[in-house]
């Protein structure tokens, strides 16, 4: 038997609150057409900035998903 095989896809997350917000987005919005989700690595933390103001927190999390090789 082989061992199990994990594909990493790369997103950014977005929200108008937090950064753990805008990480629980990406996670979920990428659940919804990716299967077998298995770990989320937050890899950076950002803002967008206007007028001097705070409008958005951003984090880019790599998730990784067991991969399923075509039969």
């Amino acid at each position: 038997m082989a061992g199990s095989i994990y594909k990493i896809i790369e997103v950014v997350g977005t929200s108008k609150s937090s950064w753990e917000d805008a990480a629980k987005n990406a996670v979920e919005t990428a659940g919804k057409s990716l299967e077998d989700l298995r770990v989320a690595e937050i890899i950076k933390l950002d803002m967008t900035i206007e007028k001097g103001k705070v409008t958005a927190y951003r984090s880019r999390v790599n998730i990784s998903f067991k991969f399923r090789a075509e039969d």
